[in-house]
């Protein structure tokens, strides 16, 4: 039996080594953060794991309740899908005024939960602003500017800072959240973005086709971040969370360098997030201050034509459903969805790991919401 446990000590071992020598020691940092913590997977309760930015704000605007303020209960069958999708907030602006705000599971009007990936349309916000202050000078500024070494790789010197906004960068990635050997775990999990992005390659041309990828916005987060020279999290401080009134601060997770994780992982609550959604609904005004230029923000909810409708720059986008709208979305259900026709800003956000996507790769939940909210608040 001793010998049989040293067998089984030296064959442990051995594996443990052999995982550290073939790049993916990550792995272990992300049971430690998961397994270890009760998950099964990254969770929206997970910030305080991993190193962090803080996003500052300074003077909060709370948000105005409408007279009809929490008197208008939602429908049974809006109740159910939002409990069955393990909903922790939902909340509803309409013309600028909180109508409607509901939390489960001991989540609260100040709960910072992981926005996922709705901080993709945020670096491509930072992108606009940099654009503005022409500390970058177009979109179509080659990514090989601010990083020469991709001039050395096949397709790099080609690829824009547009193309990795609207998902056409080429990158040889697959956006898959459950495998912990493909490049989402080891970007979620490692110590080092520039290890974990700047080792891919490029499996064709940019610009040929729509192909959504964390990757490509970690890449461009890379660049805005050399653009401005300073943290990603103090200049959405300066540009967006203190001018919007923020109630709260927020926090923006890192690698172990500092580097903020752009293509995930801004740590705040669903009042907070739908004031980035008001902020569309005004063209880029804050009050009578505008923020972020219109024509960017046009830019940002026009859809592609290689994403054939779907995808604008990092904004998702539904012009099929009768009631138009346009969205920000994050795994297992982060929405700050936006409705112009009804002056309208839905917030939910929650853990529902099995987010069904049959609506042209959008989530089918997204619909649903939009429709049910327009017709109990219109």
């Amino acid at each position: 039996m001793l010998l049989f446990i040293q067998i089984m000590l030296i064959v442990i071992a051995v594996a443990v080594i052999l995982v550290y020598l073939t790049g993916y020691g990550y792995i272990f940092n992300g049971i430690s953060k998961t397994y270890f913590k009760g998950k099964l997977s990254a969770n929206i309760d997970d910030g305080s794991y991993f190193p962090s930015n803080t996003v500052a704000t300074a003077t909060p605007k709370p948000w105005e309740k409408a007279p009809e303020y929490n008197t208008r209960p939602l429908p049974e069958d809006l109740i159910r899908d939002l409990e069955a999708s393990s909903t922790a907030s939902f909340i509803v602006v309409k013309n600028g005024r909180l109508v409607h705000e509901q939390y489960w599971d001991a989540y609260h009007a100040t709960s910072p939960t992981n926005s996922f990936s709705m901080a993709k349309a945020v670096t491509v916000m930072l992108l606009g602003k940099a654009i503005e202050e022409q500390k970058i000078h177009s979109l179509d500024d080659r990514f090989s500017t601010f990083f020469p070494e991709f001039d050395q790789k096949e397709y790099g010197k080609e690829l824009t800072l547009k193309q990795l906004a609207i998902m056409e960068s080429g990158l040889d990635w697959e956006e898959n959240y459950k495998n912990p050997f493909l490049p989402n775990a080891k970007a979620y999990y490692g110590t080092s973005l520039i290890s974990a992005i700047f080792s891919r390659k490029f499996k064709e041309q940019p610009g040929n086709r729509f192909e959504y990828q964390s990757g490509s916005t970690q890449l461009l987060g890379f660049a805005v971040r050399k653009a401005i020279n300073q943290s990603l999290a103090s200049y959405l401080s300066e540009k967006f969370w203190i001018p919007l009134g923020m109630e709260h601060n927020a926090t923006w997770s890192t690698d172990e360098s500092g580097m903020e994780k752009t293509y995930c992982c801004i740590h705040s609550n669903a009042r907070d997030f739908a004031k980035l959604g008001q902020l569309f609904l005004d063209n880029g005004k804050a009050g009578q201050r505008q923020i972020l230029n219109e024509e960017f923000i046009e830019q940002m909810r026009t859809p592609t034509e290689h994403s054939e409708g779907i995808y604008g720059m990092g904004l998702w986008i539904n012009h099929d459903n009768p009631v138009k709208h346009y969205y920000f979305l994050g795994l297992q259900g982060q929405y700050i969805i936006m409705i112009p026709e009804y002056n309208m800003v839905i917030v939910r956000t929650g853990s529902y790991h099995n987010l069904p996507k049959n609506d042209r790769g959008r989530p089918d939940q997204v619909k649903f919401l939009v429709n049910s909210a327009v017709e109990l608040f219109q």
